[in-house]
């Protein structure tokens, strides 16, 4: 049965330890059991996580995230003055609440150590740059973290490998994609990309993300269209294989999608 997610967007849940996914995170959640969800961008590892915890705080980790935004850092207020205002991580363990860290492994690791004591069995940490302050953990604050391994600068290190004793891999669904009505030679050359994608021929391949994009530009300006477009966003070292396989499945010649002649 589909949960909705807190943007109104309907998530269909998945099989995980006999266990719809969504059930399954909120027991590792009880149990206080870490996890660590990995796979391509666009698969619904932020879906799954909003939909089994609609309590969720999400960090978006990137290169140039810093202690200060994940703990807090002085702002300068409407007076002139400065005031200490509390990052997610503290606000997710004052409030007992899921703290999702996207993209954890693009996010610097001394950045990340600052988060480990509240991890473990302390579940405190301190807020040196606010009196040495120490935040202690309400019941209910939990961390969940998602990795792309494909992206780059992506670094799943030892540390962080470690406090996530749960890592589960995320693909597309690509009966969910059927299910959902989008063009079926559409959700067969995905298949077919996917297929060479394990096999190392290709680096990339339409995830669940891209077919729900692929249907919504066919239903406004056709499926020719789409399909072009398919071959537009694929990366250009794998551009070739894509259009390849695309104009074999549909029996005439793609391109990526380009601006024509002057009307």
């Amino acid at each position: 049965m589909p949960i909705v997610r807190p943007n109104g967007q309907k998530y269909h849940p998945r099989a995980l330890a006999q266990l719809p996914d969504v059930e399954a995170l909120r027991r590792l959640r009880e149990a206080q059991v870490a996890v660590l969800l990995y796979g391509p961008p666009g698969t619904g590892k932020t879906s799954l996580i909003e939909a089994a915890f609609p309590d969720l705080i999400t960090v978006a980790g990137d290169g140039d995230t810093t202690v200060g935004d994940l703990i807090g850092e002085y702002t300068q207020d409407a007076n002139g003055g400065y005031e200490f205002v509390y990052g997610p991580l503290v606000t997710a363990m004052q409030e007992g609440r899921a703290l999702l860290l996207d993209d954890a492994t693009l996010i610097s690791p001394k950045v990340l150590a600052a988060l480990y004591p509240a991890m473990d069995g302390r579940r405190q940490i301190q807020v040196k740059a606010h009196k040495g302050e120490t935040i202690t953990a309400a019941d209910g604050f939990y961390v969940i973290a998602g990795h792309n391994p494909g992206v780059h600068g992506a670094v799943l290190t030892e540390a962080l490998a470690s406090r996530f004793s749960v890592q589960i891999q995320v693909g597309s669904d690509y009966d969910l994609a059927a299910s959902l009505k989008i063009n079926r030679t559409a959700v067969r050359i995905a298949r077919n990309l996917a297929t060479l994608q394990q096999a190392g021929d290709v680096g990339w391949a339409p995830q669940l993300r891209e077919l729900i994009a692929f249907q919504k530009i066919a239903d406004v300006l056709g499926a020719e269209t789409a399909f072009a477009n398919l071959v537009g966003i694929a990366p250009l070292e794998d551009r070739d294989t894509v259009a390849e396989i695309v104009t074999k499945a549909i029996g005439r010649p793609v391109t990526a999608l380009a601006l024509g002649r002057q009307l």
